[in-house]
């Protein structure tokens, strides 16, 4: 393994909930070998409460997380991104900014927790679910040797990713 600490920026429309979980969950998970970010194209403005529960059992505070816009990291003194993972519809279909040293990027397209209305044990659910989706993403991910395979294979593999994550035979 190498000693390279690969930059993710994980983009969603809102950043409130499912970038916010991708990023505590790759920052958790990772364990320094990977930083993740994550950001919208129009922020709320805030983190969804319910991703509390997961971003806690990732070791951080609600309040390490804020919604930001993607326009923070195009600029000269933002990190330089090795991967961009969109992990909702919307911004996957949205023209993203130009990311100087051409990341790699997937989509991810995950359910959109902070859609569900109802009680709250049924936003919990949701919020679970998705993370539940993002970690054996995540875990797939991580599991690739990002340094002993090429760009287009790695292009690839990011791509399969999302197609049998959740394929209970792939996931375990």
């Amino acid at each position: 393994m190498t000693d390279k600490t690969y930059n993710v920026l994980f983009l969603c429309t809102g950043n409130s909930a499912r970038s916010v979980l991708a990023e505590a969950i790759m920052n958790k998970e990772g364990r320094g070998q990977f930083r993740a970010y994550s950001a919208g194209s129009t922020p709320t403005g805030r983190v969804n409460p319910h991703t509390r529960a997961v971003v806690e059992s990732c070791g951080f505070q609600l309040s390490d997380f804020r919604s930001k816009s993607w326009d923070e990291f195009a600029g000269p003194d933002a990190p330089a991104f090795d991967f961009i993972v969109t992990v909702c519809d919307n911004a996957a279909g949205e023209v993203c900014p130009i990311w100087p040293g051409h990341p790699t990027t997937s989509h991810w397209g995950i359910p959109d927790p902070a859609a569900i209305e109802g009680t709250d044990a049924e936003k919990a659910a949701a919020f679970a679910e998705a993370a539940r989706l993002l970690h054996n993403r995540i875990r797939l991910f991580l599991s690739l040797p990002i340094e002993k395979i090429d760009a287009r294979s790695l292009q690839a593999k990011m791509r399969e990713i999302h197609e049998t994550a959740d394929d209970p035979a792939r996931a375990e």
